[in-house]
C-alpha cells in the first residue's frame, strides 16, 4: 500500500517575522491601543451621531471599553500566536442588543465593525512601517484582523436576534392585551383611556372604524398572514382573530385579499372602535355557517356581503318555530309537491308578478304555475293577501331556501 506524502504546511508570513520584531510591534500597538480605541470611537460616532452612549459601572463607555479590549485581545493573539484571538462576547453581544433595540439594522451593525477594522488596519500599518514588518506580513494581518471580526460580528449578532425576539414578544403580547380590550363585550373603568394607553404602548394610531376578521387556518402549522401594517392579528387563538383598522380606506381590501390567500373564514362589518366586538359577533357567526357548509368555503368573506345569511340563518329556532306555523298547510302535501308549492310561493313572494313572471323564474309552464297558485290560495286562503303574513312567509321560504331545502332559480340562469 503506497503511503500518501504528507501534507505540506503552509508557510506564514507572518510566523517568519524575527521574534524581536514581532515584540516591538505589539509593545507599541498594546501601548496605542487607548488612543487607536478613542480615535475608533469618536469616529463611529461622527459617522453614527445618534449612536446611544452607553457606561459601564465605572462611568466609562462600554463601546470604548469592548474597543480597547478587542485590539488589546488581538495585539496579545498576533505575539503569542496560540490559537485564535477571542474576547469576551459580553461586550459585544450588549452592542447588538443595543442595536436592535434602537431600531438598527444589521448592515449598520456591521458598516460600524468594518469602520472600526479599517482604522486600526491603518495604525497597525504605521506601526508596521516603523519596526519595517515586510508587507507580506501585514497582507497577512489584515486577513487575520477581517477573521477576528468575524468573529465579533457573529457575537454582536447574536444579542441583536435576541433584542430582536425579546422585542417581537414583548410587541405581541401588548397587541394582545390591546385586541382583549377592543373585543371585550364588557369593560371596566373608562375603555377609552385603556384603549389610547394601551394603542400608544404599540404605536398603533386608533382608528375612527374597525372590522374584525375570524380565520380558519388552512393548516395546523400555518405561518401567520403577512398582513399589511397596521392589522392586529393574534394567532394564539385556534380561530386567529384580525382588526382591520379602517377597512373601507382605498386600497384595503385589495392588500388584504393578497395576504390572506389560502386562509378561510369571515370578516365581520364595519363600526366604530368602541362596537368592536360587534363586528367580532357577526364573523364568529359566518364562520360557524360556513363550518355547516352554510355559506361559501375556502375564502375569506365579507360579512356585509352575506346579511341575509347571517340574518336568516342564525336564529334557527325562531325561524323554525316560524316555519311550523306559517308553513302548516304545507304538513299534508308530498314532500315533492309540498317543495314545489313552496318554491312557487317564494317566486310569486319576490316577484309581485302573475303567472307569467313566475313561470320565467322558475323555468316552467306558466299554465303550471297556474295551478299551483290556486292551490296555494286553496291552502292559506285571505291570509296570502294579508301583508304580515306574506312578509313572513317570505321570510320562512327564503332561509329554506339558504339551508338548500328548495332550489334557487338564480342559479338556473
Amino acid at each position: 500500500m503506497a503511503l500518501r506524502p504528507a501534507p505540506v504546511p503552509v508557510r506564514s508570513a507572518w510566523h517568519d517575522v524575527p521574534r524581536l520584531q514581532v515584540r516591538q510591534f505589539a509593545a507599541l500597538a498594546m501601548a496605542e491601543a487607548p488612543a487607536l480605541a478613542e480615535q475608533i470611537l469618536q469616529e463611529i460616532q461622527h459617522e453614527y451621531p445618534h449612536l446611544p452612549v452607553v457606561l459601564d459601572d465605572s462611568g466609562e463607555p462600554m463601546a470604548l471599553v469592548g474597543i480597547r479590549r478587542a485590539i488589546e485581545v488581538f495585539v496579545q493573539h498576533l505575539e503569542t500566536a496560540e490559537g485564535r484571538p477571542r474576547v469576551h462576547p459580553e461586550v459585544f453581544q450588549e452592542f447588538g442588543r443595543g442595536e436592535g433595540l434602537n431600531g438598527r439594522s444589521l448592515d449598520s451593525l456591521q458598516a460600524i465593525y468594518r469602520l472600526g477594522v479599517r482604522l486600526a488596519w491603518r495604525r497597525f500599518a504605521e506601526i508596521g512601517t516603523r519596526v519595517e514588518i515586510p508587507p507580506p506580513a501585514m497582507y497577512e494581518l489584515v486577513d487575520a484582523g477581517y477573521e477576528y471580526l468575524d468573529g465579533l460580528v457573529d457575537q454582536s449578532v447574536r444579542g441583536y436576534a435576541e433584542a430582536a425576539a425579546r422585542q417581537a414578544g414583548e410587541r405581541l403580547r401588548l397587541q394582545r392585551r390591546l385586541m382583549e380590550l377592543l373585543l371585550a363585550e364588557h369593560h371596566r373603568g373608562d375603555p377609552a383611556e385603556a384603549l389610547t394607553e394601551r394603542a400608544a404602548r404599540i404605536g398603533w394610531p386608533l382608528p375612527g372604524k374597525v372590522a374584525v376578521g375570524v380565520l380558519l387556518r388552512p393548516a395546523r402549522e400555518a405561518v401567520a398572514p403577512a398582513v399589511s401594517q397596521g392589522v392586529l392579528l393574534d394567532m394564539e387563538y385556534e380561530q386567529p382573530r384580525m382588526v382591520v383598522p379602517e377597512p373601507d380606506a382605498a386600497g384595503r381590501p385589495e392588500l388584504l385579499h393578497r395576504a390572506l390567500t389560502g386562509w378561510a373564514g369571515a370578516i365581520g362589518p364595519p363600526v366604530p372602535l368602541r362596537d368592536a366586538a360587534k363586528s367580532l359577533r357577526w364573523a364568529e357567526a359566518a364562520v360557524r355557517l360556513m363550518e355547516r357548509g352554510l355559506l361559501p368555503a375556502g375564502e375569506v368573506l365579507y360579512c356585509t356581503e352575506h346579511t341575509e345569511a347571517l340574518v336568516l340563518l342564525q336564529p334557527e329556532e325562531l325561524i323554525d318555530d316560524l316555519a311550523l306555523r306559517c308553513l302548516e298547510p304545507l304538513a299534508h302535501c308530498g314532500p315533492t309537491h309540498g317543495r314545489r308549492l313552496a318554491e312557487t310561493m317564494l317566486a310569486w313572494l319576490e316577484t309581485r308578478g302573475g303567472a307569467p313572471e313566475v313561470a320565467a323564474r322558475l323555468g316552467v309552464h306558466p299554465q303550471t304555475v297556474r295551478y299551483r297558485l290556486r292551490q296555494i290560495r286553496e291552502l292559506w286562503g285571505d291570509e296570502v293577501d294579508d301583508p304580515d303574513r306574506r312578509f313572513e312567509l317570505e321570510l320562512v321560504l327564503r332561509a329554506q331556501r339558504l339551508r338548500g331545502e328548495l332550489g334557487d332559480p338564480r342559479t338556473r340562469r
